[in-house]
């Protein structure tokens, strides 16, 4: 990474045009932990950044990353849309610099991979890097992500066989196929696919003759939802949990 300035890499980060980052380090609202603790910066100053670089704005802790990869437990009645229709935006639970973030398309701030219903819950992940978008969501590259489901009427291990068989959904004449399916309870499945179609678990379990009353994606890849991070929360991937995403087994 080059050396660049702090108002350059302020407006990296989502903290506003160059000329608000440019006023927000005039003003002596920036701070930066060069390796001896936080220390004022000017705008003549310029820095080699790293991933996880530690500063300020305002007051705020904030840490440097290239590019932003995010995990959010993503609450019941949300929407995976910047412009939701009913519910609150699951971006609205985010930090204004994640959601301002520059990018070279039309789209600014970081985007969810794929989306969750309204009422589904669940680990979200969100980046501003379009190729882990890609990757992470095409059907060609087969990351599985896992369902626990609840069902209005009681399962049986037919319905499961017919998951793992393949069941047609109404809009596509080729069936789709559970990668993994188990029951944990009378009313309660986990299932695991590896592409993503509107409402898919819903619409497979409503092919099998169940209604789907509570729906939660624990995992993705080889990464589970830490049990630690309450609905609403998010934090950042690290390094390991990006290796553990593309650990698939």
């Amino acid at each position: 990474m080059k050396s660049i300035s702090f108002p350059d890499l302020l407006f990296s980060q989502g903290f506003g045009t160059r000329r608000i980052c440019a006023g927000l380090v005039q003003q002596g609202l920036v701070k930066c932990d060069r390796g001896d603790g936080l220390q004022l910066v000017d705008d003549s100053e310029s820095i080699e950044p790293t991933d996880g670089m530690a500063f300020q704005v305002q007051g705020v802790d904030w840490q440097y990353h290239a590019k932003a990869y995010v995990l959010l437990h993503k609450p019941a009645g949300t929407e995976c849309s910047h412009k939701p229709s009913t519910w609150p935006s699951v971006y609205s639970l985010l930090p204004s610099p994640l959601r301002h973030r520059p990018a070279k398309t039309g789209l600014q701030g970081v985007q969810a991979v794929g989306r969750l219903d309204q009422d589904t819950t669940g680990m979200l992940l969100l980046s501003d890097d379009g190729q882990f978008i890609h990757r992470m969501s095409s059907p060609k590259h087969h990351v599985p992500k896992v369902y626990e489901l609840i069902t209005e009427d009681p399962l049986s291990e037919q319905a499961v066989q017919k998951l793992l068989q393949g069941v047609v959904l109404n809009d596509d004449p080729n069936p789709v196929i559970a990668a993994a399916c188990v029951l944990t309870g009378s009313h309660q499945m986990q299932l695991t696919l590896t592409e993503g179609k509107y409402h898919q678990v819903k619409r497979m379990l409503a092919a099998v003759g169940h209604k789907v009353v509570g729906l939660h994606r624990a995992r993705m890849g080889g990464l589970s939802l830490p049990p630690d991070l309450a609905p609403g929360q998010w934090r950042w991937l690290s390094a390991a949990d990006l290796m553990q995403i593309n650990a698939i087994n």
